[in-house]
């Protein structure tokens, strides 16, 4: 059974839209402890021996079934490095939502580091779903710091939603990716900045196979003095095709650093990269302005549609 407070129940609503016990296998953690497990005949999830994470084992073929294993931290002052591995059978094709919220009301820094591994078998497919979110008004910082390692065979599709909103005062994002021939990996990352919040996001996809495809975008909003930094590297080593995008919004006195970069080492390998960093289009204000919108709510309604 999932043993959690009220704090705690609306942390997990806002980063894994869950509003009970969800249907599958899950494994729920609150304030470092575990707060709830279920494995199904399909997948089964256990500790590690040392309790540093746990594994997630999908069985070969399984279909349309989804794991949940969201994080909250409610008190003020706790620092954890989980590391968590996943073992995707060949042919399954899961959902995977996970996700971190930390509630910080006190004076000390709260800090949730995963570690997630991803192997993922010949021809199966996962939709992973990340979600941050910060609340409190201690002086304590929310931090966050996700590594995500994928290790695709040939076949597979990995989809990520990476998405952090609100709330979250340092994050450093670390995806590093390996594929094999005719795997496809698929990136959206959505980010908003605000106060003095710094967010920096680095992906390292290697595209070692035969037709292997990579497809990596970043969409972000940097508000206030906040600052962000996407660094996206994609190597080509064999004939394959990689695209990196990273599209940003800047106001106030944000900054913002995008670095995309590309390595071909195989004359086949099609590799293309793009950014664009700018303000919000005066004339988008005033045509929302028009329809009895102050700027403030044009500028929401711009900025919703910019991250969806």
């Amino acid at each position: 059974m999932v043993k959690l407070d009220a704090i705690q129940k609306r942390l997990i609503e806002e980063i894994a839209d869950l509003h009970g016990v969800p249907a599958g296998a899950y494994n729920f953690r609150a304030n470092s402890q575990l707060a709830g497990r279920n494995s199904t005949a399909n997948i089964e999830i256990v500790s590690k021996p040392d309790g540093s994470g746990i594994y997630i084992h999908v069985k070969p073929g399984t279909k349309n079934e989804s794991v949940h294993i969201p994080v909250v931290l409610s008190e003020s002052g706790i620092k954890e490095t989980v590391y968590n591995d996943f073992y995707i059978g060949e042919g399954a094709d899961v959902v995977i939502v996970a996700g971190c919220g930390i509630d910080n009301c006190g004076s000390q820094d709260s800090e949730h580091d995963g570690v997630h591994r991803f192997f993922v078998e010949k021809n199966a497919k996962i939709k992973y779903v990340e979600k941050h979110y910060g609340s409190g008004d201690g002086r304590g910082q929310r931090i966050l710091n996700p590594v995500t390692e994928v290790y695709q065979e040939e076949g597979s599709v990995v989809e990520m939603e990476m998405e952090q909103i609100k709330g979250v005062d340092s994050t450093e994002r670390t995806t590093l990716a390996e594929l094999k021939g005719d795997a496809r990996l698929v990136v959206k990352e959505r980010l908003m900045t605000h106060g003095s919040q710094n967010a920096v996001s680095t992906y390292q996809v290697n595209l070692n196979g035969a037709q292997a495809t990579a497809d990596v975008v970043s969409r972000s909003v940097a508000r206030d003095e906040s600052t962000q930094t996407f660094n996206a590297r994609i190597t080509g080593n064999a004939p394959c095709s990689g695209h990196t995008e990273c599209d940003s919004i800047i106001m106030d006195h944000g900054r913002i650093l995008a670095i995309p970069s590309l390595e071909a080492n195989d004359v086949d390998a099609m590799l293309v990269h793009e950014a664009a960093i700018g303000k919000i289009a005066g004339d988008q204000l005033i045509k929302l302005m028009t329809l009895g919108l102050t700027e403030q709510e044009a500028e929401e309604q711009i900025i919703n549609g910019f991250l969806r």
